[in-house]
């Protein structure tokens, strides 16, 4: 059985993933974001690994609303819990201390 995550870290890097997923389901915004990012699709996967990189997926879905609905309706997702994985994957403290 899995453990629920908890960190909004990890769960800002799930909705990252699913973005990218929902991202490379549709030939033309896939093409589009690889022509933005100047990745290849050959280093895709292993791109996808990096907390970075996650945050400019979220970066190229949260820059256009259409987008942000499109991925909001086919990860069942509200768009405020993406504009907050995006949030958090773009905080610079993210590795704070918390008493």
């Amino acid at each position: 059985m899995r453990k629920p995550v908890q960190n909004p870290r990890e769960v800002a890097e799930i909705v990252a993933v699913q973005a990218l997923s929902f991202i490379a389901g549709e030939p033309e915004r896939l093409g589009l974001f690889l022509a933005e990012s100047g990745i290849g699709p050959e280093t895709l996967r292993m791109a996808a690994k990096d907390p970075r990189f996650l945050a400019s997926v979220l970066d190229f879905v949260m820059r256009d609303d259409a987008t942000v609905k499109a991925f909001a309706a086919a990860s069942q997702l509200h768009p405020t819990n993406i504009a907050a994985a995006h949030q958090a994957l773009n905080d610079p403290q993210w590795e704070r201390d918390v008493p």
